[in-house]
């Protein structure tokens, strides 16, 4: 297969408040933000995010133009899934997401499936959009939620 992710985009309710959890708590540097008058006369903003010392290229972008947060019953984005190098990588982000005041669809880091090495937590961000960290090895030990399905699958 050719293709790859260059970036993924959200509908934000509140351009502030997610840059704030994107940046300030996942750690995401700002490459660049912007605004546009919208059809309603309104201001439309937007920004590009990625690796504060990568490359200059976006990971993800903010929309400013939702009305609601996400809804897990309309069609669309399920979940993002963020992959670090360790377990342990995992874990400060709990802990930063913990002080943050997030809410976990899991208690604390959960393997992807019965047995699986890899695992994660599951939480949402400010507008309810379903995120993952993961690590794709070290969660032998960890607990799965559910026995049948993907961890990932329904939260």
């Amino acid at each position: 297969m050719t293709l790859r992710t260059g970036h993924i985009g959200l509908n934000v309710t509140d351009l502030d408040r997610s840059l704030a959890f994107y940046r300030d708590v996942l750690g995401y540097g700002v490459l660049g933000e912007g605004k546009e008058e919208g059809d309603d006369g309104g201001k439309r903003r937007y920004a590009f995010l990625g690796s504060p010392s990568g490359d200059g290229r976006p990971a993800l972008t903010l929309w400013q133009q939702a009305r609601d947060g996400h809804d897990t019953g309309l069609a669309g984005l399920h979940h993002l899934a963020l992959e670090v190098d360790s377990l342990d990588r995992v874990r400060e982000y709990e802990t930063a997401l913990r002080a943050y005041g997030v809410t976990f669809a899991h208690d604390g880091v959960v393997a992807h499936r019965e047995g699986a090495a890899s695992g994660g937590i599951f939480f949402h961000d400010p507008d309810g959009t379903r995120l993952e960290i993961f690590a794709a090895s070290g969660a032998e030990e960890a607990p799965a939620p559910n026995a049948s399905a993907p961890t990932c699958g329904f939260f």
